[in-house]
């Protein structure tokens, strides 16, 4: 089969869709598709989700549409871009049906294909000579005409006429897949499918499954056509599991484990987006199972199963440990929008402005929380640069820092039996210390905190100075406080003393 069929028949029901509801032949809208987007593998069709090279209009921007800037006629031009493939077939009928240079084509009959490709090309659809003719020998070669004749016929059964009215969007890729947890822009996993450090007994622990940030979230049907085959547990840790039917005859199980929640029962059939229920948990337990047609099962890594879903679906969502993609493995394309890995500090800013942001206080506009958090993330970045670690541990260690709210500063102090930093919900910052003899935990002060952040932040000192004294500066709390206790203390000696020598 040739890349062109390939791509005909993968989006055939969109084109098909689009004929019934504005009258374009779908073999029209598949040549003009394979042609426009290089079968699918340009980068507009690959990035945006853009298969007919739509550029952005003032007006398309206005309404709050998405664009991308690329090379075409000019440099950095705007080109639409869409949630799926699906959105891109109907922008391109509705661009066709309400831009006056293509009326005179909607006179024309649904399966006329030569004649609106004539007068496509004639209105100017493309710059370069022989629009027409190309089209027409992408659909004669392929026999895209079959997709017109099978809606007319089936127009013609069925009493149906075409329009907008008559033949409302059905389900789209977008709607027809679902990420488990819904977010804008990643899923942040705290721990992926793989070996998870050693046992005891020297042997290597697996973790089975991919562990999402949550707090409280609703969990979702990965796909339409779900059959709920288990609902276990109490509490919160009741756990749902999923099955999807394939057509080879195998199955595939997700399971939802630390739910606090569920608002499905075994038997269910369920819908992509449908709420399974809540997790009860500061994380969700993801796992996926293959159960093949002669029986044989096997653990796989939720993140295969959801670049699946996501190349199925057009979900642009990445799932990202560590600043790392862990679908693009299981992708043809890179895995990052830019084709680069995030930085350490990259890292730190994405998961500062997620919805699982540790410390949850991104948008705060209370000034002193505002400091709180400037102080706690540039102190978390001057700890894990600390000794050249290499920057993937860098990243996992912000990654638990975000996570927990608590950063170690232990490298910061050596000379201290353990040292941390947490940072709560209301923006409280305690210094935790224990230095062999006596254990403290303080709430910094406005004062402190604002010392803190102006020596982190002063860029015109290098790093070790900026150490040094951010080192200082926390040694001269710890040392204040265990004063203030060695004060106390002896104050109480004194006045068991005292109450002594009066009896």
């Amino acid at each position: 089969m040739s890349k062109n069929q390939e791509y005909a028949e993968k989006y055939a029901g969109y084109a098909m869709e689009q004929m019934r509801r504005y009258g374009i032949p779908a073999s029209v809208t598949l040549a003009q598709g394979i042609l426009e987007s290089s079968n699918g593998q340009s980068q507009l069709a690959q990035n945006e989700n853009n298969h007919f090279g739509i550029k952005a209009t003032p007006s398309w921007i206005d309404k709050g549409g998405r664009y991308a800037l690329y090379s075409d006629d000019r440099p950095n031009e705007k080109f639409c871009s869409y949630d799926s493939v699906g959105d891109s077939y109907e922008h391109h009928s509705r661009f066709l049906k309400e831009n006056s240079r293509y009326a005179a084509c909607f006179n024309l009959s649904p399966d006329d294909y030569k004649g609106w490709t004539e007068g496509i090309a004639r209105a100017g659809y493309a710059t370069g000579s022989g629009y027409a003719a190309n089209l027409q020998k992408i659909i004669e070669q392929n026999g895209l005409d079959r997709y017109d004749r099978q809606v007319m016929q089936e127009m013609a059964a069925q009493g149906r006429h075409f329009g907008v009215e008559e033949n409302p969007l059905g389900e789209s890729e977008s709607t027809a897949y679902s990420f488990p947890v819904e977010r804008k822009d990643f899923l942040f996993v705290t721990t992926p499918f793989g070996v998870d450090g050693r046992m005891a007994n020297g042997g290597e622990k697996v973790h089975k499954g991919m562990d999402i940030r949550c707090d409280g979230d609703a969990v979702l049907a990965t796909e339409n056509g779900g059959k709920v085959v288990s609902v276990k547990g109490s509490g919160s840790g009741q756990s749902v599991t999923v099955e999807y039917s394939r057509k080879d005859g195998s199955k595939v199980q997700c399971t939802y484990m630390h739910l606090g929640e569920v608002s499905v029962k075994a038997g269910d059939t369920v819908k992509s987006g449908q709420q399974l229920g809540k997790t009860g948990g500061e994380h969700l337990h993801f796992g996926v199972k293959n159960i093949y047609a002669d029986g044989t099962q096997r653990d796989i890594d939720p993140a295969a199963y959801l670049a699946e879903i996501a190349q199925k679906g057009s979900i642009r969502q990445q799932v990202l440990h560590n600043g790392n993609d862990l679908l693009a493995r299981y992708r043809s394309t890179e895995s990052t929008r830019d084709g680069k890995p995030l930085t350490t500090e990259g890292w730190m800013k994405k998961l500062l402005s997620s919805e699982d942001s540790g410390v949850g206080l991104s948008g705060c506009s209370d000034p002193v929380v505002e400091m709180a958090m400037t102080a706690f993330t540039s102190l978390m970045l001057l700890a894990v640069h600390i000794d050249n670690k290499e920057e993937e541990r860098q990243k996992a260690e912000v990654s638990a820092a975000m996570d927990s709210g608590r950063i170690d500063l232990k490298s910061l102090l050596p000379g201290m039996k353990s040292c941390t930093l947490t940072i709560n919900e209301n923006g409280k910052t305690v210094l935790h210390a224990d230095n062999g003899n006596m254990q403290m935990s303080r709430e910094l002060s406005s004062a402190e905190l604002s010392r803190l952040s102006a020596t982190l932040n002063n860029r015109s000192l290098s790093e070790e100075t900026r150490r040094m004294r951010v080192s200082g500066l926390l040694n001269t709390v710890i040392l204040s406080e265990t004063a203030s206790r060695n004060f106390e203390m002896g104050m109480e000696q004194l006045q068991g003393q005292t109450e002594g020598l009066k009896r």
